[in-house]
């Protein structure tokens, strides 16, 4: 494990906790905080990360996502989330190389949406999502067999997050479903909701139910919860034929750690503070925030904050630190919601040496961790993709 560093975080009145070094007893079973954020990488690999990305030219597109850390920030000739970075890919049809700064999914997609001359590359194959890993193939089939059983599965359309595998958005497409990111969720759930009676959604049950109860004004008696570790889901017939929701049990092990304490400590400590929180969130706290959406709608927000306001955000540490560093100019007060610092670990695996390595490896005509999705995979994912797109 990479050394502790001392992390460039602006101090609340409270100490605040390091990475892996306490444990909260309250949150999801999985949501932790594991290891220290890598410490900043020698300034020499900024040079070469330079000079080969120089050498390749228009040859190669580096995509950086919004929770990346800094220093690969400033290599990426676009930053976003990761469906808008696979619809910028896709719109450079003439570079050969794209550079995916993010995790597996997302390269996925990006592989998915640009053309076969193009080779979608992902700087370290570790970097995964441990949402996205909570839904397999296998168990997704399995689960539709028991909706089958339970004589729900002709009712039900599958509606899944951008946030999974190439294999769960085929199984989407394949069953006449779409997918969804987190600002067109409500969008999503109303066209699905027009095609049948049910929606399985995948795989991150909090936005579903945020979506379904906050936005379209069901109750939580509408949800329930299928947990492909029991059989059955631990769901009996009866539950599946009355609910509207059928919620994957994943989470995000980022968000899934916000608590309504985290919501309510905050206003103790900071008086007149927005909570802004993204609805990957638990329900009760995005209950008790004040404002809730998709990570570029937290940017928009801060963007037209007024000067002097004060803000604690639900989201990711790395583009919560940028946002702070961003706006302190303009007198806004800007601070991470927990009081324990967390970061995406998987997506801070893209770090500056393997950028580097991916770069100099392309610049020297070698292909490195390229991800390529199965033809009959990418086909049917591109269709559940496309309906999306559609969505009106």
């Amino acid at each position: 494990m990479t050394t502790a560093q001392p992390l460039d975080v602006q101090p609340t009145p409270l100490a605040l906790l390091l990475l892996g070094r306490d444990a909260d007893p309250k949150s999801e079973r999985g949501v932790e905080c594991p290891g220290d954020l890598p410490a900043p990488s020698d300034p020499d690999l900024v040079e070469r990360a330079r000079a080969a990305k120089a050498r390749l030219g228009d040859k190669v597109f580096v995509l950086g996502h919004h929770y990346q850390r800094d220093e690969v920030i400033e290599f990426a000739d676009v930053t976003g989330d990761s469906f808008k970075l696979a619809r910028d890919a896709a719109a450079r049809p003439d570079a050969e190389y794209i550079v995916f700064c993010g995790v597996h999914f997302m390269a996925e997609s990006a592989d998915i949406l640009t053309t076969d001359a193009q080779q979608v590359v992902l700087p370290d194959l570790a970097a995964g999502c441990s949402m996205a890993d909570m839904a397999t193939a296998e168990q997704v089939a399995e689960c539709w067999d028991v909706l089958t059983e339970a004589g729900v599965a002709e009712a039900t359309v599958p509606v899944s997050y951008m946030n999974s595998s190439a294999d769960i958005k085929a199984f989407t497409g394949k069953h006449g479903g779409t997918i969804c990111t987190s600002s067109n969720a409500e969008r999503a759930l109303t066209w699905a909701f027009e095609q049948g009676e049910k929606v399985l959604f995948l795989p991150d049950q909090h936005l579903g139910r945020n979506t379904a109860v906050r936005d379209l004004g069901m109750s939580l008696d509408d949800c329930v919860v299928y947990n492909p570790h029991r059989p059955n889901g631990g769901l009996t017939a009866e539950q599946l034929r009355a609910a509207k929701m059928i919620l994957w049990r994943g989470h995000c092990s980022v968000h899934g750690r916000f608590s309504l304490d985290s919501v309510r400590d905050v206003r103790e400590r900071i008086p007149g503070v927005n909570v802004l929180v993204h609805p990957e969130c638990k329900h009760e706290v995005v209950a008790a925030a004040d404002y809730v959406g998709s990570t570029e709608y937290i940017i928009k927000t801060l963007e037209a904050a007024p000067a002097g306001s004060k803000w604690a955000i639900g989201t990711e540490l790395n583009l919560v630190r940028r946002l702070a560093n961003r706006f302190a100019d303009e007198g806004k007060e800007i601070v991470f919601l927990d009081k324990t610092v967390c970061f995406c670990s998987t997506m801070n695996r893209i770090d500056l040496p393997h950028l580097v390595w991916a770069l100099e490896s392309l610049a020297d005509g070698k292909v490195v961790n390229r991800i390529e999705v199965d033809a009959e995979v990418a086909a049917f994912s591109k269709l559940a993709l496309e309906r999306m797109l559609a969505l009106p």
